[in-house]
């Protein structure tokens, strides 16, 4: 029993060292991707776009965070929509605050018309997409903040008439929490290296909910918004549908902050299982394969196996290896791709949030269920969401 414990954790360092590898083949081709986004079509496409900012309540910042997207060095025209769940949305108050300062951008304040579908953020997007002037859509969620080139950098590649979608990275941000600064590791590394190893092995056939652009004929040929409105997965479906028609998907190499708004254990554990259940129903086989990509709990099992077996150094060595490459992950990602301004802070929680990460995976098979704005469901294929009073 010892040693077929021991086994499990040296081939699960194993496969974890091939996943690192993978994702550092992935960090070179992001590198490419950067320096050819340099170059004089980024700066000269001008398209017209349509920037959503689904709204929901006055959340910390969001002043700040908003001003952002007024901000842009973008030569060509474009509009921002806010959509909230009603008129007098805490966060839509702030937005007009916002806007006011920037008279010259082009501003609609739109509410949802009751709530037609289970995904309240799809309602959002199906009553912006109706109202918008332009046909690039650039979704964007209201925890993030960018940098003035970031609506230039993102729809660049629109200049190529094959690509439906585009999508981006994004660095954890947490100022206070050791929770919240836990699950800031998670955004910037484990999220990070994910997206670069999948986009290495079949290229992107998905989005990620903080930006989201679509090209409006490749919403109109999915069957529009509102065809996401049951799922829970909005950005991954949104993302593979637009594949699936034959629309090229890409990762743009810009990155932007995604904030963290989890202070508290309890707070962030539920968001990160609830996100982990939610890929395990849209991505099964994908999932179920993450769980190969961890080192610490490897490590860990042939730690104690070894130990047990009286090869206590080499269980010592075994764990140190585990722990070491997971800093060595951070650090090269930190690095290269996401330009993690807590660096060190990233480096030393992050195998530490491998272990968290290994847990909430297994916790992800315990239920089908999520509570999703006070409602219980049960997820579907796909993350069909279905209420679980049925």
């Amino acid at each position: 029993m010892l040693r077929s414990l021991f086994l499990v954790g040296v081939v699960g360092l194993f496969s974890s060292t091939i996943f690192a590898a993978m994702v550092a083949v992935g960090v070179r081709r992001f590198a490419r991707e950067r320096r050819r986004a340099e170059g004089p079509r980024v700066r000269s496409f001008a398209s017209a776009v349509s920037l959503f900012k689904p709204l929901h309540g006055a959340e910390p910042n969001l002043h700040e965070h908003l001003a952002t997207f007024f901000a842009q060095d973008y030569p060509g025209p474009y509009e921002i929509l806010f959509c909230a769940r009603h008129t007098h949305d805490a966060g839509m108050e702030i937005a007009r605050q916002v806007a006011a300062q920037y008279p010259h951008i082009p501003v609609q304040f739109l509410a949802v018309e009751g709530t037609p579908f289970v995904n309240a953020k799809v309602s959002s997007l199906e009553r912006m997409g109706a109202l918008a002037s332009h046909d690039i859509f650039l979704i964007s969620d209201s925890d993030v903040r960018v940098t003035p080139a970031y609506i230039r950098e993102v729809v660049s590649d629109f200049a190529d008439p094959e690509i439906g979608a585009v999508t981006c990275l994004y660095r954890g941000i947490a100022d206070r929490g050791i929770w919240s600064k836990l699950e800031a590791a998670g955004m910037s590394i484990e999220m990070t290296a994910g997206v670069l190893a999948a986009n290495l092995v079949e290229d992107m056939q998905f989005l990620l909910g903080p930006t989201m652009a679509v090209r409006r004929a490749a919403v109109e040929r999915m069957g529009g918004f509102a065809k996401l409105g049951p799922y829970c997965s909005d950005d991954y479906l949104l993302g593979n549908w637009v594949a699936a028609l034959g629309y090229k998907v890409m990762l743009s190499p810009h990155v932007i902050d995604h904030i963290v708004l989890n202070l508290t254990f309890l707070t962030s554990m539920k968001h990160q299982i609830r996100w982990m259940k939610s890929t395990r129903f849209s991505r099964p086989k994908g999932h179920f394969g993450t769980g190969l990509t961890f080192s610490v709990p490897f490590g860990l099992l042939a730690f104690a196996s070894a130990a047990a077996l009286h090869h206590a150094w080499l269980g010592v060595a075994l764990l140190a290896y585990g722990v070491g490459s997971r800093m060595a992950l951070a650090l090269l990602l930190g690095l290269s791709v996401v330009k993690e301004s807590a660096l060190l802070r990233t480096v030393l929680l992050y195998p530490l949030r491998d272990l968290m990460g290994f847990i909430y995976w297994v916790l992800s098979y315990t239920s089908g269920k999520i509570l999703w704005r006070g409602e219980l469901y049960r997820l579907g294929e796909n993350g069909l969401m279905q209420s679980a009073r049925d």
